[in-house]
């Protein structure tokens, strides 16, 4: 039986100093990913063993940089469409250094995406190697970063600055600059890529949050929803004024019509967004006129195309809230509140139902799988493939099973049967008839004996010398946190060994010297 040293990983957390804020940290989504508070832990090792500076995708650094990047990347989406249509060049100094702020963070966001591990959606373990982070990067959205990163910020800075610096020059000269910081204006458009970013950010802190994760992905859809309706209304407010502005406000423009060209930047806002909610809900209020000129047409046009789209994808996603729920979700609650009318009627005690109900959560994690009808009703083949991918490390453990034909093994692993049990649970008494070994696949148990009680955690197992010979349980074992295990029969084993004469020889001498890998409780 493998020793487990619990302070290893606790004690090597502690004592990492500042690079902890790189480490994964322990919440409801690591513990969904990873299992246990000690596979964490080990997660923890793995990095620092690694000798690589990577970002953990669950460490408390990445959640609190998602965030920064979500509220930086809204307030960008908000701003520079408000910036080239409302401020005609006039942003100020606090919007210039905003600007150049958000540029300078976009092109370090590229460069820290080289050193950020990533969840594949295929294995449960983060990818940490610097080059397969590189390749995937590459890939898959660098090519958009960049673009979307591309410092506009400074050439508007930059070309502002020798505008204002040429203002004693000839009239040519200026109409010429002013020309180019209006083509640079419309360039730094690009910068609206940073949209996917945003869908990106909130994808990644569904990953990451430390909430209820059926709720926070319902919340998250929701929310990205409604921010992207109103950046598309946002965006489209902006355009109905952008649009004659370029025309330099023709005489039957609709912004000389309402008498706009020296009203203020909030009036200004405030009419070509309730002009583009006129045109996208399709009401027509307060538009008293047709368009005017062939380019205004195709303004108001659009701007109805995308409120059809608009209410196209809001009925599109409402319907897929409701009818794509987690079907095992679904499932879950029905059988939960079948149990809870099932211990109302037994009339059982608050502590007890909490405890059942704390079972069911840790047991089938919020969704219910008929798990016994699904691997019966598989092939043999694909049931022995995926206990072999569930159990074979556990099974490799144990010295008895070191070096064996495949087929036993495979024929043993059929034989599993799995089972969980909660912080402070009795698994087996000191003097109970030993029928089962149990192999630890998540959680921490504390073995009692007369000697020195001993911890046991991820990929342990105990309980062994009862599948040779029966007797009494020679101490008590209680689980310390909740426990996936994976339990074996003596008597399923009894009846695979009468299959594999020789390995039953062999285990029976094994069973009957003095093995230091073998605790007889």
């Amino acid at each position: 039986m493998a020793n487990f040293q619990a302070p290893v990983g606790t004690r090597t957390a502690r004592t990492c100093g500042w690079r902890a804020i790189f480490l994964p940290q322990l919440n409801r989504q690591s513990l969904s990913v990873y299992g246990s508070e000690i596979a964490v832990e080990k997660e923890c090792i793995r990095q620092l063993q690694s000798g690589v500076w990577v970002i953990h995708p669950f460490s408390s650094l990445r959640s609190y940089y998602i965030m920064c990047m979500v509220a930086i990347t809204f307030l960008n989406l908000i701003g520079i469409p408000m910036e080239i249509a409302f401020l005609d060049g006039y942003s100020g100094v606090g919007w210039e250094g905003f600007n150049v702020f958000s540029d300078t963070l976009f092109l370090i966001d590229v460069a820290l995406n080289f050193r950020m591990g990533i969840i594949s959606e295929d294995s449960e373990v983060a990818i940490l190697d610097i080059k397969k982070i590189r390749v995937i990067y590459l890939k898959s959205w660098f090519i958009p970063d960049v673009i979307a990163a591309f410092p506009i910020g400074y050439i508007l800075l930059i070309a502002e600055l020798q505008s204002h610096s040429d203002t004693s020059a000839s009239g040519s000269k200026a109409s010429r600059m002013v020309r180019i910081l209006m083509f640079v204006r419309i360039i730094s458009l690009v910068r609206l890529l940073r949209v996917s970013r945003l869908v990106r950010f909130f994808n990644e802190v569904e990953k990451v949050s430390n909430a209820n994760l059926e709720y926070v992905q319902l919340f998250f859809r929701i929310l990205s929803l409604f921010m992207m309706m109103f950046l598309l209304c946002h965006w489209n407010g902006c355009i109905q004024y952008f649009v004659p502005m370029l025309e330099e406000f023709p005489s039957d423009c609709w912004v000389r019509q309402e008498k706009l060209m020296n009203a203020t930047v909030g009036e200004k806002y405030s009419f070509g967004v309730f002009r583009a909610l006129s045109h996208m809900i399709q009401i027509a209020y307060g538009s008293n006129e047709s368009p005017t000129n062939e380019v205004e047409l195709w303004v108001v046009m659009t701007s109805m195309l995308s409120g059809a789209l608009m209410y196209t994808v809001l009925v599109a996603n409402a319907a897929a809230i409701i009818t794509n729920v987690d079907q095992a979700a679904k499932a879950y609650k029905n059988k939960m509140n079948h149990l809870d009318d099932y211990m109302t009627f037994l009339k059982l005690p608050n502590d007890l139902r909490l405890r059942i109900q704390n079972y069911y959560q840790a047991r089938y994690g919020g969704r219910w799988f008929d798990e016994k009808n699904f691997l019966v009703s598989v092939s043999t083949a694909l049931r022995e493939e995926i206990l072999t991918v569930m159990c074979s490390s556990l099974l490799n453990n144990v010295p008895m099973f070191q070096n064996r034909d495949v087929n036993f093994l495979n024929t043993v692993l059929l034989q599993f049967q799995h089972e969980v049990f909660q912080e402070d649970d009795v698994i087996f008494h000191r003097n109970a008839p030993g029928d089962r070994m149990f192999f630890i696949e998540h959680g921490q148990v504390r073995v009692e004996t007369d000697s020195f009680p001993q911890e046991l955690a991820d990929g342990d197992y105990f309980g062994e010398s009862c599948l040779m010979t029966k007797g009494r349980r020679l101490a008590t074992v209680r689980a310390l946190t909740t426990c996936q295990l994976f339990s074996l029969s003596s008597d399923r084993f009894q009846m695979v060994l009468q299959g594999f004469p020789d390995i039953r020889r062999d285990l029976e001498k094994f069973a009957k010297q003095d093995n230091a890998d073998m605790i007889h409780f």
